[in-house]
């Protein structure tokens, strides 16, 4: 039952407002067991907790633990290749259309075990929750057959109880048409919808559905029937939308419910406006808006707009080849003009809501005890300063899970 003190700054990120940090200077913040107990200025502490044990902060920052609302987590092989040619000048429907891209990645996903696809995603997570993340959005999409998609979704529910962060899982069969499919569209979302889908949901596998909605990938009607199909068997729909051309991704995400609209860098404002009405979180990418070399998301409009906005990595072995959490977050900051609070909000609380969680991303009695201590003057000086990793403590669920101090 401890209680950490000497805490310079804390960000609770328990309001409403995407800006609104909850800061709390010189504070303590208690936890007994998983949950937290108590947090506000250390001068203020109740007497009861002063005979607790205490833990010193040093003088750090506390936040919420980070939230990583948006990841292709296991995966066969690296798309270096790719890199390359976008350098060179092809783009991203060029190289999907001539066989590489996502196409690529299934074969050598399609190779690997499932014990080797566990052991692939543990190094990865190993390396994220030393970042200060706690919670963890996985896709499958790299099988593309029942059996591999049963395969990925198996190995999250292995890591969900081998390893400490937190995981939610999506079931991503629309993410493209597999080239055995690849002039029989109308069977292959067929077969996710009537064969995969009740699959995933019989094994309990996930808890979304996302589909790929792009000239290279879905279309509105394709993605209504596979959503159709997710909802009819309990999954939540996500959707990947408005990334590449403007194609109304954002609408289609309004009008079947979906938790939330990932990338946008295209998004219309009749598709801001959807969001607004049907309550979407809008999840940045901008790590893949980097690696794309495209114009970002419009941060600054969708938030005037009353669009909440999660931050999040995309990590895949294409676009976003990378776990950096705190990396996308700066560059949230640079490329779509977000302040340093709404940033971190975007990794914290509205992740969780992007994940249809309120037990995480905020740093409040009777949510789960997972919070981070950073190595910073303060939030925007964090952010500010980019470096390898600031984060010196990582706590899930009340256990430290990583750490550099005593």
């Amino acid at each position: 039952m401890p209680a950490l003190t000497n805490i310079a700054h804390l960000y609770t990120c328990a309001g409403d407002a995407q800006g609104e940090v909850g800061h709390v200077a010189n504070a303590a913040l208690v936890w007994e067991g998983s949950a937290i107990r108590w947090v506000g200025a250390e001068k203020e502490l109740p007497a009861e907790y002063r005979k607790w044990e205490t833990e010193d902060a040093g003088g750090r920052i506390v936040i919420p633990g980070l939230i990583d609302c948006h990841t292709h987590l296991a995966f066969g092989g690296w798309r270096a290749g790719d890199f390359e040619r976008r350098i060179k000048g092809e783009t991203y429907l060029q190289i999907a259309q001539a066989g590489g891209g996502i196409a690529s990645t299934v074969a050598k996903t399609r190779a690997l075990s499932e014990e080797e696809l566990v052991e692939r995603a543990n190094d990865v997570l190993e390396e994220m929750v030393a970042l200060g993340v706690t919670t963890v959005e996985a896709k499958s999409g790299y099988g593309l057959t029942t059996a591999d998609e049963l395969k990925t979704l198996r190995a999250y529910r292995t890591l969900s109880t081998s390893q400490p962060v937190r995981l939610s899982t999506t079931f991503l069969g629309a993410h493209t048409i597999p080239p055995e499919y690849k002039e029989r569209r109308a069977e292959y979302v067929k077969l996710v919808a009537e064969e995969m889908i009740p699959a995933v949901a019989g094994e309990k596998l996930a808890t979304f559905c996302d589909a790929f909605v792009e000239a290279s990938a879905f279309t509105h009607d394709e993605a209504r029937t596979v959503f159709a199909a997710a909802k009819k068997h309990g999954l939540v729909p996500k959707l990947h939308a408005d990334q590449i051309t403007a194609n109304g991704g954002a609408e289609l995400a309004a009008e079947v419910g979906a938790a939330s609209a990932d990338h946008l860098e295209q998004i219309s404002d009749a598709g801001i406006a959807a969001m607004v009405k049907a309550k979407v979180v809008g999840v940045s990418l901008p790590l893949a808006t980097l690696y794309l070399d495209m114009q970002p998301l419009p941060a600054r409009k969708m938030i005037a707009a009353g669009v909440p906005i999660a931050v999040a990595t995309d990590f895949n072995p294409g676009s976003a080849p990378s776990w950096h959490l705190p990396l996308a977050m700066m560059l949230a900051c640079n490329l779509q003009r977000m302040t340093p609070a709404e940033v971190l909000v975007g990794t914290t609380r509205m992740a969780a809501w992007a994940l249809r969680r309120d037990d995480v991303g905020v740093l409040a009695t009777g949510k789960q005890a997972d919070f981070a201590i950073i190595e910073a003057e303060d939030l925007t000086h964090w952010m500010y300063q980019f470096q390898p990793n600031a984060c010196v403590r990582t706590v899930i669920g009340g256990k430290t899970a990583w750490s550099t101090v005593g």
